[in-house]
């Protein structure tokens, strides 16, 4: 597999948020987020077996894994990769993009998907991939990342377009005011959750947190 890192941390985003996890990066990413983090994550990476990295997970004594990206489902290995980490005793969460088929995944055990919808924001909307959402479990997440009111109208009207099982996450784009996103599905009595990227609050936006 091509990754680019591999590190120890918390986790930051979604239901596990605060649990310790290994995160393992993937090379190469099929979208071109606005306000991507991690544009790092773009580039070739390097040559990692399976076996090195469940080693590894193994050696941080962690009980969940992240996998991320870039892209993770670009890489044909990472559905191998999950069925060892499964092996070994460990969740496995898996960050995608929203563009690609996530049905490979669904029926490994262990795995909590969270799939992004793109917003208008993300200049990526256009590469959302509707019929992942049917096919979700209450376990997984589907996130919205929201930087205004016009993102956040065409999440809202995502949601309601496209009914899934999955906990809906809306997550404000680092920076902009969070407290107005709170604001908005308190007064619509929308039933997500509203949630920041707690690594960025105890770290900042440092690579590898």
């Amino acid at each position: 597999m091509r990754i680019i890192e591999v590190f120890h941390s918390l986790q930051g985003e979604g239901p596990l948020s605060g649990v310790r996890t290994t995160f393992i990066r993937t090379a190469r990413c099929n979208l071109r987020c606005a306000w991507c983090d991690t544009p790092y994550s773009f580039g070739p990476g390097r040559e990692r077996s399976i076996g090195s990295l469940v080693r590894e997970v193994v050696r941080n004594r962690t009980r969940h894994v992240c996998l991320t990206g870039g892209e993770p489902l670009l890489q044909r290995e990472s559905v191998e990769l999950v069925r060892r980490l499964v092996q070994v005793g460990c969740t496995v969460v898996i960050e995608t993009g929203g563009s690609l088929d996530v049905a490979p995944y669904l029926d490994l055990p262990g795995v909590i998907l969270s799939v992004d919808v793109k917003c208008p924001s993300s200049r990526m909307e256009r590469h959302n991939r509707w019929p992942n959402l049917p096919q979700l479990r209450p376990t997984d997440v589907v996130k919205c990342v929201i930087g205004d009111r016009r993102d956040y109208l065409y999440a809202r009207r995502a949601l309601r377009a496209h009914p899934t099982r999955a906990q809906p996450v809306f997550q404000p784009v680092w920076g902009t005011d969070a407290g107005r996103l709170a604001d908005w599905v308190l007064r619509d009595r929308l039933d997500v959750r509203v949630m920041l990227q707690e690594h960025k609050l105890l770290w900042g936006d440092v690579p590898g947190r």
